[in-house]
């Protein structure tokens, strides 16, 4: 089986439930892993990460309330995009999330 990663992604968007976060925004980092099945007879499928940027990008250029809704589309269109992926996984983190004490990251993840 391949795996084709791209990590880190970072972004600033409008989401949260807090009308602050949808004024201000939040700092948010993504990941996204596909699997695809290979075959020694056949050549390796390709995953243009481009694609998996652009997909990610647009997802978050929308305002919105929470990372779980914001994780579905992403893969929903993922899966759309590449068919023949076996399995993707979707990480989104969402930094300092606005609550008491210090907390570095709250993260939704999503594999399937």
């Amino acid at each position: 089986m391949l795996t084709v990663s791209l990590h880190g992604i970072k972004l600033h968007s409008q989401l949260g439930l807090y009308e602050q976060e949808q004024v201000l925004g939040n700092d948010f980092e993504v990941d996204v892993d596909v699997w695809l099945e290979t075959s020694s007879a056949q050549p390796w499928p390709f995953v243009d990460y481009a694609v998996i940027r652009d997909i990610v990008e647009k997802v978050f250029a929308r305002p919105g309330l929470l990372i779980e809704t914001f994780v579905q589309e992403v893969h929903t269109t993922l899966k759309q995009q590449f068919p023949d992926a076996a399995k993707l996984r979707v990480a989104v983190r969402k930094y300092h999330p606005p609550m008491p004490g210090e907390v570095h990251y709250a993260q939704v993840c999503f594999e399937g």
